[in-house]
């Protein structure tokens, strides 16, 4: 999978004091996942297209 991501984008659900969650997608699809404080220091997290819907309709359900 690739490292390159664009068009990050915060969650609705982070919190004012600096405290988020962004997601951002690859040229092939693949969406990543970071902490906004880590971002220089560690790594997104990588999941597939399909891994991401499952994620998604998993949170909504809740």
């Amino acid at each position: 999978m690739t490292e390159y991501y664009t068009g990050w984008r915060k969650s609705s659900h982070s919190e004012p004091n600096g405290n988020c969650v962004e997601a951002g997608r690859a040229s092939d699809g693949t969406i990543g996942v970071r902490d906004t404080r880590a971002r220089l220091t560690a790594p997104p997290l990588a999941f597939t297209p399909a891994e991401w819907r499952t994620i998604l309709t998993e949170l909504r359900a809740r």
